[in-house]
């Protein structure tokens, strides 16, 4: 796929394939939620995306080279979605932009633990979960020693927050 290049810069030109409200969250989702299957991302993401936004935006993510598509060895109607390489190294900057918002806007806590940890653990963590996520989409042996993935830690920080604010939410008996 070619992009409509109002220029050489290249913010313009990430701009040109990031700038839509969706294809962000589709591969953070898929990075961060480990969802791989189209109803994964239609259903899971809670920003609600229609179906046809979203089959839309995985053909023009798999054009650009940010995915790729191959039948399911589990189910013979179902696909099953990759990230490439180009879309693992957007960790730190998916990392970055979290990071950002945590100071500039009003995020919930719950939601924007992953991105506290994800700034306080720095280029570490975006290499051992950027490693994880090419074992994960690429097959490429996993070099890590065995232990918690970044993604089960950032999940479980997630996890955690939700049920601290359940706890304090709840009436005292």
């Amino acid at each position: 796929m070619t992009l409509d290049r109002r220029s050489g810069c290249p913010i313009n030109l990430s701009l040109e394939v990031f700038g839509d409200r969706w294809s962000l969250i589709i591969l953070r989702d898929m990075i961060f939620g480990g969802r791989r299957h189209f109803r994964e991302l239609l259903n899971g993401s809670m920003e609600g995306i229609a179906s046809n936004i979203l089959a839309d935006r995985l053909k023009r993510l798999m054009e650009l080279g940010m995915l790729t598509k191959a039948d399911d060895p589990s189910h013979k109607q179902k696909a099953i979605y990759s990230l490439t390489e180009m879309a693992i190294t957007l960790v730190p900057i998916l990392a970055h932009l979290g990071a950002w918002g945590r100071v500039w806007l009003p995020t919930s806590e719950e939601l924007s633990i992953r991105a506290e940890l994800l700034e306080k653990g720095g280029p570490p963590i975006w290499e051992k979960f950027m490693d994880e996520l090419r074992h994960e989409h690429l097959g490429t042996p996993l070099d890590t020693a065995p232990g918690s993935s970044v993604r089960a830690t950032l999940q479980a920080a997630y996890e955690a927050v939700v049920a601290e604010k359940a706890r304090n939410a709840s009436p005292a008996v």
